[in-house]
């Protein structure tokens, strides 16, 4: 099919017209260079141990590709994929790879599509979550998931409850009014008995900080058993808890035990889990039988295209989604773009850092929403000052 009779097919398929984009850009716009690099983000704090896992550390890092073309538009976005399958973008036009109507960038990228939809979204003069549906919430709802063991830290050892309160009060003057704490600590760091009565010593403490209008969960990365998981609901009846994230390792019949326990005692918490999981079909039977309110596929492994699969999935049953990010600053926006998408998005989880290199206008954090901007694409750009300084070239591929 000729370019010009494809574009004008692809508008019309997606009720779109031609003045969005194809008669604006000329037919032969393709893809000439492509660079791959790394975006090292600083935290504005130490990140400790959760129940599995050791210090996380100051920084966050994006594997990100910029994809350059002969008209001088660009796109941006985190994406995992090798330079063999990268290089299959070149010379090639962009919206080549686009579907309108299922909403879904096809091509050799997988799940980091993110690059690829910044350059359509560029092209259509649209932002990206209006092309995946846009008819999720202008505001976006977050929650900061940076409370993690800080207890267990060296320099907080004599006065962890401080630090903790230290780190809320960081974390509302950036805006956020919803808390995720990491508990588990006795599944591998403390005396399974000890670790217990610290998990249940942090919550009260938070709660009693962030006090009774802010929106508060808990988060056991499986260091939990269903027993347990009961019993801090019961040891903590005043602590009104939003969410339960991975109490304990994935199991249906567990998890619906749980969420009849809640019913039972006339509590309000949703269970969530799915992060460890690269593969929906592994989760979807747990979303079918509503052993889950909430599924957590983690934004940078399934991409825009599994999770809003994901989405459709739960929408089916009256559960939500609220992808999984960690370590990922971009993964932060991209949860957005999806919360503005779809209407079963529960919240952001906000992964707080900076970097020299990326500049993200119209993101602005307040009262525990985000904006997101209008612009085209994600809005984010590159301050280039900062890339030549900081970005670390993984490889530059030229048509």
């Amino acid at each position: 099919m000729e370019r010009r009779t494809f574009l004008k097919a692809m508008a019309a398929g997606a009720g779109l017209g031609l003045r969005a984009f194809a008669g604006q850009m000329p037919d032969d716009l393709k893809i000439t260079r492509i660079v791959a690099f790394d975006l090292i983000s600083d935290r504005p704090k130490l990140i400790g141990k959760n129940s599995r896992l050791d210090v996380h550390g100051v920084q966050t890092r994006d594997r990100m590709v910029r994809l350059f073309t002969n008209t001088g538009l660009e796109g941006l976005g985190n994406c995992r994929a090798g330079q063999e399958q990268l290089g299959l973008l070149l010379g090639r036009h962009p919206l080549g790879y686009y579907r309108p109507l299922s909403r879904t960038m096809a091509g050799p990228l997988g799940a980091g599509t993110m690059p690829l939809w910044d350059l359509v979204g560029k092209i259509m003069g649209k932002p990206v979550y209006e092309l995946l549906g846009g008819v999720g919430s202008a505001i976006v709802p977050i929650y900061d998931g940076s409370l993690y063991f800080s207890d267990l830290l060296d320099e907080y050892h004599d006065n962890y409850l401080d630090r903790f309160r230290r780190e809320i009060d960081m974390s509302w003057g950036m805006g956020h009014r919803a808390f995720k704490v990491k508990i588990g600590r006795g599944a591998k760091w403390m005396d399974p008995k000890e670790g217990y009565e610290r998990d249940k010593e942090v919550v009260r403490s938070v709660r009693e900080h962030v006090g009774p209008g802010a929106v508060m969960g808990v988060d056991a990365n499986d260091g939990y058993s269903l027993n347990q998981a009961a019993q801090l609901l019961v040891d903590l009846p005043g602590v009104d808890l939003a969410f339960m994230e991975e109490m304990f390792p994935e199991d249906i019949d567990k998890c619906l035990a749980l969420k009849e326990f809640i019913r039972r005692r006339g509590l309000k918490a949703r269970i969530a889990d799915g992060e460890t999981q690269g593969d929906l079909e592994a989760f979807r039977p747990f979303i079918e039988a509503r052993a889950i309110d909430i599924f957590q596929g983690d934004m940078n492994h399934f991409g825009f295209e599994g999770i809003l699969a994901a989405a459709a999935i739960c929408k089916g049953v009256g559960a939500r989604i609220a992808p999984h990010n960690w370590g990922s600053l971009v993964g932060f926006y991209m949860q957005l773009h999806v919360g503005r998408a779809v209407a079963n998005f529960y919240r952001a989880e906000h992964d707080a850092a900076r970097t020299s290199v990326l500049a993200a206008d119209g993101y602005h954090i307040r009262d525990g929403y985000c904006s997101v901007p209008d612009a085209p694409g994600f809005g984010l750009s590159i301050y280039e000052p900062g890339f030549e300084k900081a970005a670390k070239i993984q490889f530059d591929l030229k048509a």
